[in-house]
C-alpha cells in the first residue's frame, strides 16, 4: 500500500523503487510480491483470451499474416540462396533494406493488380463476390518470377498510371508456368 501511496503521490519516482527492488542478486519480499502480483495480471489474461473466441480468431489472423510476410520474404532472399552476402554487417544491412524494399512492393503491387482482374472479371460477368475478395491476401508470389532477370525501364503506359494487359492462362497453350 505504502508503494502504491508513495507513486501515485509522487513522493518516490519509480525508477528509485526500482532500484530498492533487489538485494545483491535476491528479490526483495516486495518485489517477489509485485512479481507475483504480475503473474496473476498475465494469467487472467491468458484466460480471457482464451475463452474470447473473437480475439483468438484476431490473434491467429495476425500470426498468419506475419507467417505469410516471413514466407514472401524467404522466397525473395532464396534468389541469393539464402546466404547474407558480403559477410560485413555494413552491407547486410543494405541486403535487409533491399529485401524489405522489394517485399514492399510487392505488397503494394499485388492489390493494384488484383482490384484490375477483379475489375475485369465483373465487366466480363463472371460473379465475384465481396466475402472472397476479403480473404485475398497481398502477401501472394507465385505468380513472381523470383530468379529471372528484370530491367527497370518504365514504359510510357506505366508513367500515364495505366495497368499492363491482365495475362490470360487461355493463351499459354499448355504452358503452365508463371511468368
Amino acid at each position: 500500500m505504502r508503494l502504491a501511496g508513495s507513486l501515485k503521490l509522487g513522493r518516490v519516482p519509480a525508477t528509485g523503487i526500482t532500484r530498492t527492488l533487489p538485494v545483491g542478486n535476491r528479490p526483495t519480499r516486495l518485489a517477489q510480491a509485485l512479481a507475483a502480483f504480475g503473474r496473476l495480471d498475465k494469467t487472467w489474461h491468458t484466460l480471457t483470451c482464451v475463452d474470447d473466441e473473437p480475439t483468438r480468431r484476431g490473434t491467429l489472423t495476425q500470426l498468419n499474416r506475419g507467417d505469410g510476410r516471413h514466407r514472401l520474404a524467404r522466397v525473395v532472399f532464396h534468389g541469393k540462396r539464402g546466404e547474407w552476402r558480403p559477410p560485413y554487417r555494413e552491407g547486410q544491412d543494405d541486403q535487409r533494406g533491399a529485401l524489405g524494399l522489394v517485399v514492399h512492393v510487392i505488397v503494394l503491387w499485388n492489390p493494384l493488380s488484383m482490384e484490375a482482374a477483379r475489375t475485369q472479371l465483373r465487366r466480363q460477368g463472371y460473379p465475384v463476390r465481396d466475402e472472397d475478395v476479403a480473404r485475398l491476401s497481398p502477401l501472394l508470389y507465385h505468380h513472381i518470377h523470383m530468379l529471372g532477370r528484370y530491367a527497370f525501364a518504365v514504359p510510357k503506359a506505366v508513367i500515364r498510371r495505366a495497368l499492363r494487359p491482365l495475362h490470360n492462362p487461355a493463351d499459354d497453350e499448355g504452358y503452365s508456368s508463371f511468368r
